[in-house]
């Protein structure tokens, strides 16, 4: 069984200047995280095998756009490092994990898993890439609660990019 691919949840938002972010706007890396996101849902929802969520996933319109090798990493590596990336996040909840939507816990395993294991991507982009995952796909402010969690990751993950970063950009962890 098959669990249908999620799509935003609301029309694009208005950036900073005041435009409208269009799809063809977005980089390569931002649609795989997206891909990477619908598969995850598929996942956790359908508990659908990896194997056959990647082929399904491969054929949605629009993947071709998509940084295929990042995708791979996010989806293969999120899956078989489940257990260990809900270990991570689970102490930063304020509920248990089973009360997390589906998309707030798969936007927190891209997070985790790219915190851990792209260290090319700096850290303020993970946390801005998965903000805007959660207001694309989420509900209505489960983008802030993705940042609190991911803030305190970020400090945990990679605390020396964290501490270079200004002072104004950084959270204090409570």
């Amino acid at each position: 069984m098959s669990v249908d691919p999620i799509t935003p949840t609301s029309e694009p938002r208005a950036k900073s200047g005041g435009t409208i972010r269009k799809a063809a706007d977005k980089s390569a890396r931002t649609r795989a995280r997206e891909f990477a996101l619908q598969a995850l849902y598929q996942h956790l929802v359908g508990r659908n095998a990896a194997v056959d969520i990647d082929a399904f996933t491969r054929d949605l319109a629009g993947f071709h756009k998509a940084d295929s090798v990042h995708f791979d990493a996010l989806l293969h590596g999120c899956i078989a490092e489940a257990d260990a990336l809900d270990t991570l996040i689970t102490p930063r909840l304020d509920r248990p994990l089973v009360e997390l939507s589906p998309i707030e816990r798969g936007v927190l395993w891209i997070g985790a898993y790219e915190f851990q294991h792209c260290l090319d991507v700096p850290w303020r982009v993970v946390l801005n890439e998965c903000i805007e995952l959660a207001k694309s796909f989420g509900g209505t402010d489960g983008h802030k609660y993705v940042n609190g969690v991911l803030h305190q990751l970020a400090s945990q993950l990679r605390p020396a990019e964290v501490a270079a970063s200004p002072a104004a950009a950084r959270k204090p962890a409570p």
